[in-house]
């Protein structure tokens, strides 16, 4: 019997396992803001009498974010065993799909000394900065996975080595963001332990590196406006890029601005799963990374 599976389908499987990945980290957000990062004080088990428990708001809410975590282990395996059985198997997609679920394992385990720890909040820091790691891993996986059909522009070494300095602008950016949430009072539980941090002070460190991150990316998009072969493929893409940066930055300034009321600090969440997957995929599209077919042809 013939099991193996098409590129098309395998590509359908990585989407859906970056789609899980995105989905788990705007839930493990309203975890937080809801005030449930303790809504279960054991781990596995929700408490020492019951392994599930939906008998409060706070409960449930964590619960159905473990929960949710099934579904993503579940996709990320289904994203290795479907590279073993692709028509034309590729050993980079095993180990690239592989590398998701030895991160979802890591996330498990990390969510548990969240939990037992009372929310430290170098526990929860690292929490959510890995769930980025794996947003990356999959947004390369599905760049590598639709690599024959999807073109990749060849960049000169000065404009790969300038993109992967955009890239590690916004990775700073990810991370001093997370040192603002860990200082600000959205920290999963009101007895939860904070950083002694001066609020202003983390959110200019915060504010001033994603204002360089755009500015820098607004100087790339001038610059591939010039070469007039390169413009199909990615102008298009920085644009939208540097368009949804821009909208990041103002959530944030107007959340900061108005008390960090819990729905503009979700929306400012979810953004910034939205900005860093924008951030790999554009060093992705230039090659970066990417492990291309001998007999692949590159846009220029």
């Amino acid at each position: 019997m013939n099991r193996k599976i098409s590129a098309r389908a395998y590509e359908k499987l990585c989407l859906a396992s970056y789609v899980s990945l995105f989905v788990i980290v705007v839930t493990g957000g309203l975890v937080r803001l809801t005030g449930s990062g303790l809504g279960c004080s054991d781990w596995p088990r929700c408490s020492s009498e019951r392994f599930i428990d939906v008998s409060s708001v706070h409960g449930a809410v964590e619960q159905i974010n473990r929960l949710f975590t099934g579904v993503v282990a579940a996709l990320v395996i289904a994203a290795v065993l479907g590279s073993l059985f692709l028509v034309e198997k590729k050993r980079i997609l095993t180990r690239l799909s592989l590398g998701l679920v030895g991160g979802v394992l890591a996330q498990i385990l990390l969510g548990a000394i969240v939990v037992l720890t009372g929310l430290n909040p170098f526990a929860n820091m690292g929490h959510f900065l890995l769930s980025m790691v794996l947003i990356a891993n999959a947004v390369v996986l599905y760049r590598q996975a639709r690599i024959e059909s999807n073109p990749v522009v060849q960049c000169s070494l000065q404009e790969r080595k300038y993109i992967s300095f955009i890239g590690v602008l916004f990775a700073c950016s990810v991370i001093s963001g997370t040192v603002v949430t860990a200082t600000g009072p959205h920290a999963g539980d009101e007895n939860a332990v904070r950083f002694g941090f001066a609020i202003a002070s983390v959110a200019r460190i915060h504010s001033g590196l994603v204002l360089l991150s755009l500015l820098a990316l607004a100087v790339l998009l001038l610059k591939m406006r010039r070469h007039v072969s390169a413009r199909e493929f990615i102008e298009q893409r920085l644009a939208v890029f540097l368009g949804v940066g821009l909208l990041q930055a103002l959530v944030g300034y107007v959340q900061y601005f108005n008390g960090i009321p819990v729905v503009l600090v979700a929306t400012h969440l979810f953004g910034a799963a939205l900005v860093w997957s924008l951030a790999v995929d554009t060093i992705t599209v230039s090659g970066i990374g990417l492990l291309r077919p001998k007999n692949h042809t590159l846009s220029h």
